[in-house]
């Protein structure tokens, strides 16, 4: 998907502040974090969100979550952080490419929703 901001970003066509970049995925900070720590991991093929993903895209999925870790750490968060993937409209989807959001910082983040 050619206009597609993430996919911009991930060609290197937007400057971002890039944490790790390999063949098949990209980590940059989140431009309005939300937590002193936010940045975001996403697969360098478009997939507009987790609902499109399917059995193909299960070893790229698998890298992210297996190199949260390592490039949590690598950004400062030692003792635990949140991981979010927002999906569609309900869920909070701004950007349709698929993206999962790290935060965390020095002090323990707040409720993950807020409960009805």
């Amino acid at each position: 998907m050619t206009d597609c901001i993430f996919c911009k970003i991930a060609r290197g066509e937007i400057p971002s502040k890039k944490v790790y970049e390999d063949e098949d995925i990209f980590a940059f900070h989140d431009i309005n974090p939300h937590a002193p720590v936010h940045f975001m991991i996403i697969p360098k093929q478009h997939v507009a969100s987790l609902d499109e993903a399917d059995m193909s895209h299960q070893s790229v999925l698998g890298k992210i979550m297996a190199k949260s870790g390592e490039l949590a750490r690598s950004q400062g968060l030692n003792d635990g952080f949140r991981m979010i993937v927002n999906t569609g409209r309900i869920g909070r989807q701004e950007v349709y490419h698929l993206h999962v959001h790290i935060l965390g910082g020095p002090e323990p983040l707040g409720p993950m929703v807020t409960r009805r």
